[in-house]
């Protein structure tokens, strides 16, 4: 359970964008540890590979060669789930709707997916699942132990625990199925833009957006012949696209959760610097990762503001990360009874255990840079505004 696997957190301070002396560096990922591109099928891998001309770091020709050999079986795999579980798949039946949650990266969403993982009336996608979309049916039995021993055991940006059953983004999937992701970028993040891809669906064409839809049904029909329960899908790029999400599943529930923005910023920066060190075929300098957060940011409380005021009434909740820590029981109590989720009493218990190990819990501090606290101000003054948050002193 995870009050068994999650570690506490070394205070450290850090910049906005770069760590401060004596932070503790990212967790090592050897060359021989899978990522999450080792799980595309060859025809998604060669497009991506061709779309940044193949420009890979001399650094990273050997993650470049594995991942190359790696579509080959994920190919061969994922045609012959298509030929064995293809009917079971297209007469599913359908999806219960999802419980959404959402949230700027790192606001706390996955400790509240964690929570929720404690209520076995819910399942969710794992790493693994996420990392092989295309033929997790078939080979999840026999390939998540082999290659598990290969996989770092902890996440490598911070303490929470990391592994192939471990609760994970449904936007890897989607991604490594060929969905349009903003998650690509951490492939080839040198020649990426500047600014969030297919965050927001509404931007992209539509064929490009019903390519996304079917994706994502797809997907989760494949999560409910292996699990027939509720899902519960944590993803911070789903926040831009409830309404669509609202429309594709009837009955779907969102919880939205937020945080110190003068938190939330350095945090996300040290987030994208971990996973270009980790998940790139480049090496990225970091030079254009501030203003992607904050694009990222904005465009995606754009799409949250646009949508949420079209959304059925009682089908969304709001909560602090902040009173999460402090209170975990009452909050997630809350959660259950304005989204009628279900009996709480029946989550209690286990709950209140995980709660009691999270006493001692401390998260990461950051050195405030005056220069980012201001743009912080200037340019999220409206979240900042709407959630209660105050500027830190510096």
């Amino acid at each position: 359970m995870a009050d068994q696997q999650r570690t506490k957190a070394i205070p450290v301070t850090a910049s906005a964008s770069h760590p401060a002396a004596g932070e503790k560096p990212f967790h090592p990922y050897p060359v021989w540890t899978p990522r999450f591109w080792h799980g595309m099928p060859i025809s998604v891998w060669a497009r991506l590979v061709a779309e940044h001309r193949c420009r890979c770091s001399p650094s990273r020709w050997g993650l470049l060669a594995t991942v190359s050999l790696a579509t080959v079986f994920n190919s061969a795999a994922g045609a012959l789930t298509t030929l064995t579980q293809g009917r079971r798949l297209r007469r599913a039946a359908p999806t219960p709707p999802p419980v959404f949650i959402i949230g700027h990266w790192r606001s706390g969403t996955t400790l509240l997916h964690e929570l929720m993982m404690l209520d076995d009336r819910f399942c969710c996608p794992n790493t693994f699942q996420c990392i092989a979309p295309a033929h997790f049916l078939l080979t999840e039995g026999f390939l998540a132990p082999a290659v598990g021993w290969l996989m770092p055991a902890k996440r490598p940006m911070d303490d929470v625990v990391a592994g192939p059953d471990r609760p994970q983004e449904d936007e890897f999937a989607l991604a490594n199925l060929g969905a349009p992701s903003p998650y690509r970028r951490m492939a080839f993040p040198v020649t990426s833009p500047p600014w969030p891809e297919a965050l927001d669906l509404t931007k992209l064409a539509p064929a490009e957006r019903q390519r996304w839809q079917r994706l994502m049904r797809w997907f989760l029909a494949a999560l409910a012949l292996r699990d027939a329960r509720r899902p519960v899908l944590k993803s911070p790029p789903h926040t831009a696209r409830m309404a669509l999400l609202a429309e594709m599943f009837p009955g779907a529930r969102f919880i939205h959760v937020v945080r110190d923005p003068f938190v939330v910023f350095p945090s996300t920066v040290r987030l994208w610097r971990s996973l270009h060190h980790t998940q790139g075929l480049q090496v990225d300098p970091g030079s254009h990762i501030e203003e992607y957060v904050f694009a990222a940011f904005e465009e995606m409380y754009r799409a949250f503001e646009r949508d949420r005021t079209g959304l059925p009434p009682g089908s969304l909740h709001e909560l602090r990360y902040e009173d999460l820590v402090a209170d975990p029981v009452g909050s997630l109590a809350r959660v259950y009874e304005r989204l009628e989720l279900g009996d709480f009493s029946a989550l209690r218990p286990a709950l209140e255990a995980e709660a009691r190990s999270m006493r001692d819990y401390r998260t990461n501090t950051y050195q405030h840079d005056p220069r980012v606290v201001a743009e912080i101000g200037r340019r999220w003054g409206g979240f900042i505004e709407r959630y209660g948050y105050r500027a830190p002193p510096v």
